[in-house]
C-alpha cells in the first residue's frame, strides 16, 4: 500500500487549495472525513503530475471528478452503503453536470490507473472488507493473506503489500 503525500508543487498550490476547499466543504456537509482525506490525497497526486491536468478547468469540476472517482472506487453510488449518494445528486450539489464530473472522473481513472476497489483509494474503514488488498499471489497461488501464517503476513507487510499484519491485530481484539 502506498503512503499518500500531500506535497504539492508551488506552482500548483493555488489550484490545489481551491479544489480541496470545495471537496472539504462538500465532504463535511454530505460525506465524511475519510472521503475528505482521500480527496486531498488525490488532488495532491494530480497536482504532482507533469503536466498537471488541474491547470485546466474550474475547481468545482475537478473536486466533483475527484469525489466521483472516489465514489466509484468505494461504492458511494450503491444505496446499500453508508454513506450513500446518487451520482447525479453529488454533481448537482457541487454545481456541475454529471457529464462534466463523469468526464473528469474518467480522465482521473485513466491517469492514475484506478479501478473499483483500488487498494490505494479505498476508504480506511473499508480496508478490512476489500479483497483486492488481501488476495495475493504466493508461490503461484492466489491466497487470502489473512489465512496465511504470520511469517507470510510479515513478509507481505514489509514489502508494502498489506496495510497491517492481520495476525497481530487479531491477537489484540
Amino acid at each position: 500500500m502506498k503512503t499518500k503525500s500531500l506535497k504539492v508543487p508551488e506552482s500548483m498550490q493555488a489550484a490545489y487549495d481551491e479544489i480541496t476547499a470545495v471537496s472539504d466543504a462538500f465532504c463535511k456537509e454530505h460525506l465524511n472525513e475519510e472521503y475528505a482525506e482521500l480527496a486531498r490525497s488525490m488532488a495532491a497526486t494530480l497536482a504532482r503530475k507533469r503536466p498537471s491536468p488541474l491547470v485546466n478547468g474550474r475547481a468545482n469540476s475537478w473536486a466533483a471528478g475527484i469525489l466521483y472517482t472516489l465514489g466509484q472506487v468505494n461504492f458511494l453510488f450503491d444505496k446499500s452503503q453508508i454513506p450513500h449518494m446518487r451520482a447525479d445528486e453529488l454533481c448537482k450539489r457541487i454545481g456541475v453536470s454529471q457529464q462534466t464530473a463523469g468526464g473528469r472522473a474518467q480522465k482521473i481513472r485513466g491517469m492514475l490507473n484506478i479501478f473499483q476497489m483500488h487498494p490505494d483509494w479505498t476508504l480506511p474503514s473499508r480496508v478490512d472488507e476489500n479483497p483486492m488488498i488481501w488476495y495475493l499471489m504466493v508461490n503461484g497461488y492466489i491466497v487470502d493473506i489473512r489465512d496465511m501464517p504470520r511469517e507470510a503476513q510479515v513478509i507481505a507487510f514489509e514489502k508494502g503489500l498489506i496495510p497491517y499484519i492481520p495476525a497481530d491485530r487479531d491477537e489484540n481484539i
